[in-house]
């Protein structure tokens, strides 16, 4: 069935790469693969749960097996990811030059999760590409372990079940199933992308991102009755 030009399979060689391991490996490729899809990697999760899904349908294995291994998965390449954040914090962010941040955006990083900590690591679970990268952040900004845990796992259980469920209930159209919801990451690139503009203009026209914009120095008062000698 021939796809749009928009629609091109970039991914193709990943979801066959996927498809090979969870042949070769069973459940354990499902861990693997959906740990390393959460740990920052290139790893369509979509796809991966979509075949265990299929995998399901013929009776190779179970769902609660494939979703067990799903969410495992998850939650390991999660706590990776989260740790790396929360540790290599200084290192990572403050002392190197490829992706340095300066002490005044680590400040509202950290701000941002005191205030919307919860909301963004839930809801970022559900969405392609996002999800992958969301773990890092929260590690960086020392969101606390056990919070940033049962969120992640509240977040991921719709996705890696839900897919499973699909993948079960089409069968051998999983793969077609797979090109109709790559519509979904074009949309997440196109708003990260809208995102990423509205910051740039509001940064311009406000004169300065945050914990940038004040005033170098600012002249202390003089004492009253000094003026004038």
């Amino acid at each position: 069935m021939p796809h749009p030009i928009l629609y091109a399979d970039l991914t193709g060689p990943i979801v066959d790469f996927c498809v090979n391991v969870i042949d070769d490996t069973g459940l354990a490729g499902v861990f693997l693969l959906m740990a390393a899809g959460s740990a920052c990697i290139p790893i369509p999760s979509e796809a991966v749960m979509l075949f265990a899904g299929f995998n399901v349908s013929n009776g190779d294995q179970t769902l609660l097996g494939v979703a067990a291994a799903g969410l495992a998965g998850n939650m390991v390449g999660s706590w990776l990811t989260y740790a790396i954040g929360y540790y290599g914090r200084v290192d990572l962010l403050e002392k190197n030059k490829l992706i340095h941040l300066s002490p005044s955006r680590l400040a509202w990083v950290d701000n941002w999760f005191k205030r919307h900590g919860d909301a963004t690591v839930f809801f970022a679970r559900l969405l392609p590409l996002v999800r992958a990268f969301i773990s890092l952040p929260a590690g960086v900004a020392e969101m606390p372990f056990w919070r940033f845990t049962w969120l992640t796992a509240l977040g991921s259980l719709p996705w890696v079940l839900g897919f499973a469920l699909v993948g079960q209930a089409v069968g051998d159209r999983w793969e077609e199933w797979r090109h109709h919801l790559q519509v979904l990451d074009y949309l997440v690139v196109v708003a990260i992308v809208g995102l990423a503009i509205y910051a740039i203009v509001k940064r311009r026209r406000g004169g300065g991102g945050p914990g940038e914009g004040e005033p170098a120095g600012t002249p202390e008062a003089e004492p009253a009755g000094t003026t004038g000698a």
